[in-house]
């Protein structure tokens, strides 16, 4: 009964042949549990009978008691503490080779058993309860997270944590890893063709996107890769820049990750711009920034977030919460404000001057650097965090 469900499962598909047996007897744990009990009893109570017969022959009617005492304590220690104790640390040692055992000696006493079951199923049912009826064990979101925390003697610190983001993956949005867009960076149509063709020379991102006057207007996407090419042989016009764009693709707000992975493989498309109920773009998502969010930042340093040497966390308040609440292993609210400088204007209703201390969810923080629109840089006194 202390077997580990799924790695039975597990054997089982591996083709174990203990593993198969042990699998089909805890398909029907009444049957399973109605002969070793059967069996249990039986042999405590043989052994009660004999006991008491052999202290009457050689001591008489006062040496039960003491018989009494002695055959408990036996039975106790090698029939149920001892084995039993061993069989809860040590499951498959016990259980693969019991089930060679259970497995004949349930179709030879198959009738008797089915009468016990019978018999005890009747009696449950008296009391509401529907014995072939179970307790379904699949485990939520939350308890796989679990799960995979504990596993830290198996599995690296790395892939334990790219397991627990796509678990995140499930309630998380496409606002929680968009760039806003006060930071996109892209070509305007209205600037002069010198600038354009400056700009995609010395752009660092391979697309772009390309709008007249604002964002809101975007035309498409521009495939730096492709342009370079026809730049290297002379300058492009507007006419040729709009000949090569993609398509924009647009994502409704509230898109979850997980929908929107595969909405980028269906489409093949590397780069969506996020728009609210009135077509305003929020800002963009891009593949690279998708695949960050599974496998964690590429890099080992992060300039977001650097411990100080008093053990106090210097963080850029432009970190999402969910990042955070992962990094120093807090518990901010993620409904709502997805990054920590929304979060703090939410609850503070202003935008706090250095030197504002505040507590969120029991987390203190301390302001170190705003202007006039948003706060910059913000202190975490977390004690646990490491």
């Amino acid at each position: 009964m202390t077997l580990n469900r799924y790695r039975l499962k597990h054997l089982v598909q591996s083709g174990h042949k203990s593993a198969k047996l042990a699998h089909k007897l805890l398909q029907r744990p009444d049957r399973l549990l109605g002969l070793i009990l059967l069996g249990n009893n039986f042999v405590n109570i043989l052994a009660s009978s004999l006991a008491t017969i052999i202290a009457i022959r050689l001591a008489g009617q006062n040496a039960i008691t003491i018989a009494a005492l002695a055959l408990t304590m036996v039975v106790l220690i090698f029939a149920e503490v001892a084995p039993k104790t061993f069989a809860a640390i040590h499951p498959e040692k016990l259980a693969f080779p019991a089930a060679w055992i259970y497995t004949p000696l349930q179709k030879i006493l198959y009738p008797l058993v089915w009468v016990v079951n019978t018999a005890a199923n009747l009696l449950l049912r008296l009391f509401g309860m529907n014995p072939h009826k179970r307790d379904q064990t699949n485990l939520n979101t939350e308890e796989l997270k679990t799960v995979v925390s504990d596993t830290s003697t198996v599995l690296p610190e790395r892939y334990r944590n790219m397991l627990i983001r796509i678990l995140d993956m499930e309630t998380a949005t496409v606002e929680d890893i968009i760039e806003p867009r006060s930071e996109i960076i892209g070509l305007d149509l209205e600037d002069s063709i010198e600038a354009l063709n400056e700009q995609i020379r010395t752009s660092p991102y391979t697309r772009l996107p390309v709008y007249t006057k604002h964002i809101d207007r975007v035309v498409g996407v521009l495939d730096v890769r492709r342009a370079i090419p026809q730049l290297m042989r002379g300058a492009l016009s507007k006419k040729d820049i709009i000949e090569i764009l993609d398509k924009p693709h647009f994502i409704p707000e509230g898109t979850a990750l997980h929908r929107q992975l595969a909405d980028f493989r269906k489409h093949q498309i590397k780069m969506g711009f996020v728009v609210d109920e009135y077509g305003n773009t929020l800002g963009l998502v891009t593949l690279e920034a998708l695949l960050q969010e599974i496998v964690g930042d590429i890099t080992d340093e992060s300039m977001e977030i650097v411990r100080q040497k008093d053990g106090s966390w210097l963080v850029d308040a432009s970190i999402t919460i969910r990042e955070l609440n992962r990094i120093l292993d807090i518990l901010l609210p993620i409904e709502g404000p997805k990054t920590l400088n929304g979060l703090i204007m939410e609850v503070m209703e202003t935008i706090p001057k250095p030197g504002t201390s505040l507590k969120i969810q029991g987390v203190t923080m301390e302001i170190i650097a705003s202007t006039e629109h948003s706060v910059k840089r913000v202190r975490f006194h977390v004690p646990h965090a490491v």
